[in-house]
């Protein structure tokens, strides 16, 4: 079997690129870049997505469906916020004080709601059978979200502790409460995550670079290429009718920042290194994009072909994901590429102040640290592997028995009043009282549906609340069970099977529990079809870049590895270090792209460097003097994409705080670990076979000042 080789064409591609973003006038390139780019920015304007709410609920699930029918109903326009009163000394409610609750329902009756005039006040204050608590409903429009759904929900709670006696304790919740929330905890979270993001970058650039004034071009044409991507998924949003909520801006924000911050990083460095050996700087940065051009390019093909595959997911957050951030990323390689090395060229060599590069200063492929660790490395590889390969599976057992799915109170990493309303809700009224299921079935068949309900074991009561025009009866079904349990889930199911058998009933299931368990059971069928084909891409991707079938085998099946051992450790932290009650599910899916996808890319830079190397000197010693030659900035890129992440926690979803923890840690993992010893070692193990079926190695020289001494 032979794989082609198409080097010679794309090495005349990669000239010609080199030569026109290096030249005198290539500073043009950058400039008609840059116009665009603003002409763009301000055609289409900035993403203000921060204020929505994540939209997680698959299309054609029965809760979904149960959305679009209520719409037929004559309440479909308004949504309950529910206001719960109780008392501060843990009393129970006295005459007095339910009348003063019944007052304050009043006071937000009075709010301006955007209700119909015609739409009912709701229901009287309902007391718990503890007599500790009281709650009643007040109707607000359903057409309402983001910012505007928070204003109003401010107004409302305002309107209920205004004249209410100081030992009563008010909160506001439900659904529109919890959107309002949602959106009021990202109010703006997304320009603080932009701007630690953008300090995070700028102090490990200045640590990395000990340079006054380099770190400057690289952060500023990072940042100005965030904020083209911005506008480009307001452009996609319109385009496509995807909605790209406040937590896929931030995530985006982190991959574009971390991913482009790494492109330069790698750009540089090997600037650098030319710089070494050419005297001009023109020539040396022509080099440098020829020769680091390739595996940044490959890299960036990698991660955003991953995220594509995200197009194929049935929960709409994660499109959206997939689409933004793909395109943010495709943004990040073009400034890498084209406005970047105009830049360097045009300022020269005086960026690196006052450390600049001259010819006939040590090479780092024949001595240093790095140098020494993969000789090091290779002088043992079979016990070296052996220990670090335990290490990663102990770290993987981490995922035995980890809880994945959070329930609609446990999204929340900060304070929230919709949440504790919720929870006090739930300490004195029966457990699906809280929030019931909801049922609806053709008007034909109202009596049977209800009797079926009323026989399903796990339900409380059954009342009908509604008829529609269009012939279907909803009812109200209280669960003797907590929000979002699996015992919840239980009585879903079965309700779903006994209404379902009933013929010409379309009975279907809706609610905040059906909710849940819909994107459950979607998050489970896009963790199993969206993995494989992650690994498909990456697979394929190693395979045209190599142009071998080992190599790229094993350093998928490594990075599978390493990435288990990421979730697996992060998940124990996230429970045993930050209390949270388990993996959100989304967590799963998303670490693993971004730690397949990001870990590849590094693996790539490395092992591409590598391959340049092999004809040379031979597969084990090219891996040393990779190894050596990108160590450094390896580990740069690693640290600032790891930090980057983490900056995640900055935004008040256990989400996000969750994935940057395991994208933090997997990334460390695979920068420290991965890539300094199990490849090295791999490599030294395996030899020229690596290369497979290709002849890489053919050409080999022995150099025996670079050969690792044998014990």
């Amino acid at each position: 079997m032979a794989i082609k080789d198409t080097s010679v064409d794309s090495r005349t591609l990669w000239d010609q690129l080199a030569a026109s973003v290096t030249g005198r006038r290539s500073w043009c390139i950058a400039l008609v870049i840059v116009l665009i780019s603003i002409a763009a920015m301000g055609l289409i304007g900035e993403n203000d997505s921060a204020g929505e709410a994540p939209q997680s609920l698959p299309a054609n699930a029965d809760s979904a469906e149960v959305n679009e029918l209520l719409e037929q109903f004559p309440d479909s326009d308004v949504a309950p916020a529910v206001l719960v009163v109780v008392r501060g000394d843990g009393n129970a409610l006295s005459p007095a004080d339910q009348e003063a609750v019944a007052a304050a329902q009043q006071r937000m009756l009075a709010v301006e709601r955007s209700v119909p005039a015609d739409s009912p006040a709701g229901p009287p204050v309902v007391l718990s059978p503890d007599q500790m608590a009281a709650i009643s409903i007040v109707p607000v429009s359903a057409d309402l979200n983001g910012f505007k759904l928070t204003d109003l929900v401010d107004e409302l709670r305002a309107a209920a502790d205004d004249g209410l006696p100081s030992d009563l304790t008010t909160y506001v919740t439900g659904g529109p409460a919890f959107g309002a929330d949602t959106a009021n905890s990202f109010s703006g979270a997304n320009v603080t995550l932009l701007a630690v993001t953008a300090l995070v970058v700028a102090l490990l650039l200045i640590v990395t670079y000990r340079s006054p004034v380099l770190w400057l071009v690289p952060l500023i044409v990072v940042a100005f290429a965030d904020r083209l991507a911005s506008s480009v998924g307001t452009g996609l949003a319109e385009l496509t009718g995807l909605s790209f909520d406040g937590s896929t801006s931030g995530i985006t924000s982190v991959l574009v920042f971390g991913a482009g911050t790494n492109y330069a990083l790698l750009l540089i460095s090997r600037y650098r290194e030319e710089l070494r050996a050419e005297p001009d700087h023109r020539i040396a940065l022509r080099r440098a994009v020829r020769h680091a051009g390739p595996a940044i390019l490959a890299s960036n093909a990698t991660v955003v072909l991953a995220l594509l595959t995200l197009l194929l997911a049935v929960l709409p957050s994660t499109r959206s994901l997939g689409a933004l951030a793909a395109a943010g990323l495709v943004v990040a390689v073009i400034f890498a590429l084209l406005v970047l090395p105009p830049l360097l060229a045009l300022f020269g060599t005086k960026l690196f102040w006052p450390f600049v590069p001259k010819v006939g200063d040590p090479v780092p492929t024949e001595g240093g640290a790095w140098f020494r660790i993969a000789g090091a490395v290779s002088r043992h590889p079979a016990r070296v592997l052996a220990v670090a390969l335990t290490a990663l599976i102990a770290c993987s057992l981490g995922l035995v028995g980890a809880n994945i799915g959070l329930s609609q109170t446990e999204q929340f990493r900060v304070s929230a009043d919709s949440v504790e309303g919720f929870d006090k809700l739930s300490e004195h009224f029966p457990p699906g009282q809280s929030d019931p299921t909801t049922v609806v079935a053709k008007t034909s068949a109202a009596g049977q549906v209800q009797g079926i309900i009323e026989s399903t074991d796990g339900v409380v009561s059954v009342t009908e609340s509604g008829q529609s025009d269009t012939g279907f009866t909803k009812w109200s079904v209280v669960l003797d069970a907590d929000p979002a349990s699996q015992q919840a889930f239980d009585i879903i199911d079965e309700l779903r099977t006994s209404t379902g058998e009933l013929r010409g009933a379309n009975a279907l299931v809706g609610g905040s529990d059906a909710k849940a368990l819909d994107i459950q059971n979607a998050s489970e069928r896009d963790r199993l079809v969206i993995i494989p084909l992650i690994l498909a891409v990456v697979f394929v991707i190693l395979i045209v870049f190599l142009r071998a079938l080992v190599a790229p085998a094993v350093l998928v099946a490594t990075t599978v590895l390493s990435t288990l051992a990421a979730i697996g450790i992060g998940s124990l932290i996230s429970e045993h270090v930050f209390g949270f009650p388990g993996l959100d599910n989304n967590v799963p899916l998303y670490s693993f792209l971004f730690l397949v996808a990001l870990g590849i890319d590094y693996t790539m830079f490395l092992v591409i460097r590598a391959r340049e190397e092999t004809p040379e000197y031979g597969t084990r010693q090219a891996i040393i003097r990779a190894v050596a030659s990108t160590g450094a900035v390896i580990t740069s890129a690693g640290i600032v994409l790891a930090a980057v992440f983490c900056v995640l926690g900055i935004l008040p979803l256990i989400t996000l705080t969750q994935i940057g923890i395991i994208v933090g840690l997997g990334i460390l993992l695979d920068t420290f670990l991965v890539r300094t010893v199990v490849i090295p070692a791999l490599f030294s193990l395996i030899g020229p076979r690596m290369w497979w079926p290709g002849n890489v190695d053919t050409q080999a020289r022995p150099h025996p000042q670079l050969q690792p001494q044998q014990n």
